[in-house]
């Protein structure tokens, strides 16, 4: 079998010359230009850079969410950039899970709801035993009837962390998880995000402001203007 660019078995996430431009009222916009990664699986990596510079792009190309303008994508050894809009909906439901800045809890469902939906979509007949282990793995295990706005901040957070990994998805994508928490709150999720996913060997790609934050994963890759500035 060819092997893309001398692709490394290990390699879980692969760009090449990954690119995203939108055409506005003043002339084309480039978001991305040039973008080369190559991530490990099990590997955590920060994604940092100003507002504006196409963190969260990078991140929605990277899941899927969005199609580049020029460019390629493999995820596990697969090119995403080949598949329709099917073909990417189910190969991120086989691979990825998400933590959102704002939770994207669902306001009608509870916290056990709200976990075992993902699973209950992956056909799962133990949904509901999974989304109470995971629940009370992330110190839950007595708000399961709660709605999110029964629920705290860094309990939404907290029920996001459990339906992000219930899925056991080898490929995590964290944009700004802790920005709508306090300092105290964050670090308490940060812990159980980092402790779960060295439990779980997922990939983590965690965009962030914080250099703090960022300085927590294996590698940082920085960018600035839609660029790649540098990886460490």
């Amino acid at each position: 079998m060819n092997n893309p660019r001398n692709e490394s078995i290990t390699d879980i996430i692969v760009t090449e010359n990954l690119s995203k431009s939108v055409t506005t009222s003043e002339g084309v916009l480039h978001i991305l230009s040039a973008i080369d990664l190559r991530i490990k699986t099990g590997e955590s990596v920060a994604i940092t850079g100003e507002s504006g510079s196409g963190k969260s792009t990078l991140i929605g190309l990277l899941a899927g969410l969005d199609t580049p303008s020029s460019g390629s994508i493999r995820l596990a050894g697969r090119s995403l950039t080949k598949l329709d809009e099917d073909g990417r909906a189910l190969l991120r439901n086989e691979l990825i899970g998400f933590m959102f800045q704002s939770f994207q809890l669902l306001p009608g469902l509870t916290a056990l709801e709200n976990v075992m939906l993902p699973l209950e979509l992956k056909g799962d007949d133990s949904a509901e035993t999974e989304a109470r282990e995971w629940l009370g793995r992330v110190g839950l295990a007595g708000r399961l009837t709660h709605t999110p706005k029964q629920l705290s901040g860094g309990e939404q957070q907290r029920v996001a962390l459990a339906r992000a990994f219930a899925t056991r998805p080898k490929i995590l994508f964290a944009d700004e998880p802790t920005g709508n928490l306090d300092s105290q709150t964050g670090a308490t999720v940060i812990d159980l995000l980092f402790e779960l996913n060295r439990e779980n060997r997922t990939t983590l790609l965690l965009v962030t402001h914080d250099a703090a934050l960022a300085e927590r994963c294996e590698r940082t890759v920085k960018l600035a203007a839609g660029r790649q500035t540098c990886t460490e």
